[in-house]
């Protein structure tokens, strides 16, 4: 395919484009759109696109946006900007973004609680749409009753203020890591419950309580820090009965500090006692023994959450299902302690 040079060394136009190719500029505008598939060959966008590099061609947006009445812009919501999780969730709602000419504003809840100031204030007519992830149950107030789209991620499903949900299995999670742990002979738990009253965190907690019905387990809340979740550990050993054998955390930060407190008490992991983490962090391999956790889909889910923000902004149903999610078995979880 030879390819012109556009005319007068101007920017190169969807008219070069569709030249280059020989099609259209409606089949430009389908391909480069991403609303192709069904309309126009594989071959034929192939061929758009490459004309499209080989020019060096880039979607006028700001005209586009001004036709559309659109800025093209999603607002993300997270509890935190420390939490690498969130930064995950990031990276792929923004990949999804990039290739569709949307950008994505991070915002974050402050301190994971809520409630979050309302940004829609001067920022409203700056969005299309918000996608809110893994949020307390009081923190979304300001995003709901506006006119503005709004995706929850990790997040109660039955909350009406939502054009759409995206799940992880999160129960599975807990069933899994109980499975896990009751095969290596476990008996006697206590959970490191998060005291962040979200979603995810209540259906953890409903999810353990299950697997482990009828079994001695032990529950104490924690914030989301290594002093908080050492702090948890000792009031959890230190109530009366039976030592427990297994310490399931809700997250891998209260895993890390879980076994920071059972070092410092002269207790080895996983010999005396076994941990389980949830998030698969980088730091639950960071630390020795490396974790055992529930490896959850970040980057996925932050994908999902922007294709179902596509899906409701172009008037279509946005895909249904949980993100199915898996046990990492490492090395702080063993079997338990002979009696």
């Amino acid at each position: 395919m030879q390819t012109p040079e556009p005319t007068g060394g101007a920017r190169p136009t969807s008219r070069d484009v569709a030249r280059a190719a020989g099609v259209s500029q409606a089949t430009v505008s389908l391909v480069l759109g991403d609303k192709w598939r069904g309309r126009v060959s594989e071959r034929t966008a192939g061929s758009v696109r490459e004309a499209a590099a080989a020019l060096g061609y880039r979607p006028n947006l700001a005209a586009r946006n001004l036709r559309l009445g659109r800025t093209r812009t999603a607002l993300l919501v997270v509890p935190a900007l420390t939490n690498e999780f969130f930064a995950r969730v990031y990276t792929g709602a923004a990949a999804v973004a990039a290739r569709h000419g949307f950008g994505v504003v991070l915002y974050p809840s402050p301190e994971g609680i809520g409630p979050a100031r309302d940004p829609f204030a001067s920022a409203r007519a700056a969005l299309d749409g918000i996608i809110a992830s893994s949020m307390a149950a009081d923190a979304l107030e300001a995003f709901h009753g506006t006119d503005l789209p709004l995706v929850m991620l990790d997040s109660d499903p039955s909350d009406g203020g939502a054009a759409a949900h995206v799940n992880l299995d999160v129960a599975d999670g807990m069933h899994q890591v109980a499975r896990h742990l009751r095969e290596l002979g476990h008996t006697r738990f206590a959970h490191l419950a998060s005291a962040v009253p979200s979603w995810t965190f209540d259906v953890r907690a409903a999810a353990l309580a299950e697997a482990l019905a009828g079994l001695s387990v032990r529950t104490v809340r924690a914030p989301l820090d290594v002093h908080g979740a050492m702090a948890a550990t000792e009031r959890a050993l230190a109530e009366p009965g039976p030592r427990p054998t297994a310490l399931v955390c809700d997250d891998d930060i209260l895993a890390a500090g879980a076994c920071k407190a059972l070092r410092r008490l002269g207790l080895r992991v996983p010999e005396d006692v076994s941990v389980t983490g949830f998030d698969d962090l980088a730091l639950a391999t960071a630390v020795e023994p490396e974790l055992t956790t529930v490896s959850l889909p970040a980057e996925r889910i932050g994908e999902r959450g922007m294709e179902a923000l596509l899906a409701v902004l172009a008037g279509e149903p946005a895909r249904p299902g949980l993100l199915p999610v898996t046990l990492a078995a490492r090395g702080s979880s063993g079997p338990a302690p002979a009696l």
